[in-house]
């Protein structure tokens, strides 16, 4: 994965900006009696995220915990947490990153106040947002009731219509055999897509472009849905052809605060899978970003959402708009947004969960402004030999990028 900034000093702008905002906020809240600091975060999940988690933590000077499976004992994300513990003993490693009941017994039984779900496994799991709950352990991001609507790309979808947001023309609710796939695909035209209702990143998504594909890839999408998320109920909308996917980021706080800190274009994917990100999207007319940014935050108004999220969007050749899904969760590509903005969204997911208002953080609407260009590119492994499947191996060659007006930020 790559990374490039804009051509200022991002990073010490942040760290300025950060302390600057924070001192204010802990001096002038008017919300006082709702704030409950937080001490002690668990990471629940692995790798890159829950360094970047820990590293937002120690700058705040949270003390942090890393939870690992059997098999990541010697990974580096154990090493950087101030605490560190064995979950899922006896399982394979996903299963050890899913185990509700062990996550939640060790944040107990050591005192955490606070469970970040970084992206992945368990982070748009609302029984786990609700398991936090439930035993008084705060969860670094959206309600359980938020979480579950967002889930749900279905009642995703109807509440984006409520709040007159357009949507791509779809089922009202999942379908239940392949006659109501034929049914739409008469009355819409192909080509169209098969969506997982209850999951995303691609899986469970198959474009059928003529009616003789259609019962293979009803069949193959329920199969993928039903592997990746343990339901293998579908929706059907009409396919956009060649599409921008434009997303934009969202904030949130307690108090009915939310902003937008503008868009990425994500439109370079490979099967399904975001490949290039860039921030914010080039020669993207200014009306249609207006647009897009006032969408999404009348939707996460409507939901009463807080945290960090991403409204996502398809744009078509004619500059029309399309809401896709809302991610309740930190992106991977948060990063490039951090980068123009100069906003840290892991210190505000934190200081948000504590109680603090959009505005004590000096995050008002007003006061976010793009600067520059940000760019992040995942690393992706295919074997030709094998038709193009997914591949594993070793990465033995490093290119840092840089030219006139950019810098490299990580590699």
């Amino acid at each position: 994965m790559l990374l490039i900034g804009g051509s200022r000093s991002a990073l010490g702008l942040l760290a300025v900006r950060r302390a600057c905002c924070l001192s204010r906020a802990t001096h002038s809240s008017p919300h006082a009696l709702e704030y409950k600091p937080i001490k002690k975060v668990m990471v629940a999940n692995r790798g890159e995220i829950a360094i970047r988690v820990f590293r937002a933590c120690t700058e705040l000077g949270i003390r942090t915990v890393a939870v690992y499976s059997e098999q990541d004992t010697g990974q580096m994300h154990r090493q950087k947490a101030d605490e560190a513990y064995l979950i899922g003993k006896g399982l394979p490693p996903v299963a050890a990153y899913l185990d509700i009941p062990d996550i939640i017994k060790v944040a107990k039984e050591n005192d955490v106040d606070a469970i970040h779900p970084g992206y992945g496994f368990l982070s748009e799991r609302s029984d786990f947002a609700q398991a936090c709950a439930d035993v008084g352990v705060r969860f670094i991001g959206p309600s359980p009731e938020v979480v579950r609507q967002m889930g749900d790309k279905v009642e995703a979808r109807a509440l984006a219509i409520r709040a007159g947001v357009p949507v791509v023309p779809g089922t009202d609710g999942p379908i239940t055999c392949l006659s109501e796939a034929q049914e739409f695909s008469k009355t819409y035209g192909f080509p169209i897509i098969f969506k997982a209702a209850y999951g995303g990143g691609g899986r469970g998504m198959r474009v059928v472009k003529e009616y003789e594909e259609l019962e293979e890839n009803y069949q193959r999408a329920h199969s993928e849905a039903l592997a990746a998320f343990g339901n293998g109920a579908l929706f059907v909308e009409k396919f956009i052809e060649r599409p921008r996917h434009i997303e934009v980021q969202i904030l949130g706080d307690k108090y009915g605060n939310v902003i937008h800190l503008y868009e990425r274009d994500c439109s370079i994917q490979r099967r399904h899978q975001k490949v290039v990100e860039i921030a914010p999207a080039v020669q993207l007319d200014p009306h249609l970003r207006d647009r897009l940014t006032a969408d999404s935050v009348n939707l996460a108004r409507q939901v009463g959402y807080e945290n960090a999220g991403t409204v996502e969007f398809l744009v078509d050749k004619h500059g029309r708009h399309y809401f896709i899904e809302v991610n309740s969760r930190l992106q991977v590509e948060h990063t490039v947004t951090e980068q123009i903005t100069d906003v840290d969204l892991v210190h505000a997911q934190l200081r948000v969960c504590e109680g603090r208002s959009l505005p004590e953080l000096g995050l008002k609407q007003d006061n976010i402004r793009i600067n520059g260009f940000a760019i992040q590119c995942r690393v992706t492994t295919e074997d030709p030999a094998r038709g193009f499947q997914p591949d594993t191996g070793r990465l033995e060659v490093r290119v840092s990028l840089s030219w006139e007006r950019t810098r490299p930020i990580w590699v």
